[in-house]
């Protein structure tokens, strides 16, 4: 797996059901309970946890990003949804953010959709998540209308597209 020389840390595809890919999702779950938990579109309205569910079968790769020491400290994954391929539930754990792992990850996750044949990668996210908004952006991805399965279940979602050239 590729490693980067100004932070060792190497990426490893796993089964989206891998335990240290579970647990991963579990921290970022606490995380985004936290921020979203004012009532509206709550985390745990029925709609919402319908909308955020990713079937295992429709996921085309997950990805953890390995410390030198074996800890994972990041986690994305890729499905299919309707045809497109969308990046989904990536975090980078807490203490290890500024070390440029979002910025790996996500280029990783544009390598692999890419071999699949994806000619743009479509993500989600939310208006109190101002640090993916930023990676995002500064990664090229640019906003689109909101889609489903998050138009009415998360209307306050902030959707991004990046087109993936062929190289």
């Amino acid at each position: 797996m590729p490693e980067h020389p100004e932070a060792p840390y190497t990426f490893e595809r796993v089964e989206y059901d891998d335990a240290r890919a579970v647990e991963l999702r579990r921290v970022m779950d606490l995380d985004m309970n936290e921020r979203y938990n004012d009532g509206i579109n709550s985390p745990s309205d029925p709609a919402v946890v319908k909308a955020l569910t990713v079937n295992p079968a429709d996921v085309q790769a997950t990805v953890l990003v390995i410390d030198a020491d074996q800890t994972p400290i990041g986690h994305a994954a890729l499905r299919l949804l309707r045809g497109d391929w969308e990046v989904k539930r990536v975090i980078v754990a807490g203490d290890q953010r500024g070390r440029g792992v979002g910025r790996a990850l996500m280029t990783e996750l544009e390598h692999i959709a890419r071999a699949g044949g994806a000619v743009r990668l479509i993500l989600q996210t939310g208006n109190k998540q101002p640090e993916a908004v930023a990676l995002y952006t500064r990664l090229g991805y640019t906003p689109i209308a909101v889609y489903e399965p998050y138009i009415e279940a998360i209307p306050f979602s902030l959707c991004y597209e990046k087109p993936l050239p062929r190289a």
